[in-house]
């Protein structure tokens, strides 16, 4: 029995699809309750924020809302130290 379950990590280019992120985001929050997003440079951090957004809608008819946390994280890339934004995505239930 895991004490900490691993969060499902998903990376986010500038290329990414925002409705695909999108649906990526809200299953793992329905299945799993909660995600991370990591997105590095201002073009990815902006497909992300645009992806968060719209699973919003798609939660809503479910009940469900997500919180974000934003932070910066550092890592290790093709043996280069990159900074990257990670949102800690987690849901909520909506009241009734």
């Amino acid at each position: 029995m895991e004490l900490f379950p691993s969060v499902e990590t998903l990376r986010v280019s500038g290329k990414s699809r925002p409705n695909a992120v999108a649906g990526a985001v809200a299953a793992l929050l329905r299945t799993q309750g909660q995600a991370e997003v990591h997105a590095i440079g201002p073009a990815a951090v902006n497909q992300a924020v645009k992806a968060l957004a719209i699973a919003r809608g798609y939660l809503e008819g479910d009940g469900l809302d997500l919180i974000v946390q934003p932070a910066f994280v550092k890592l290790d890339l093709a043996d280069e130290e990159r900074t990257a934004l990670m949102f800690s995505v987690r849901k909520i239930q909506l009241k009734a």
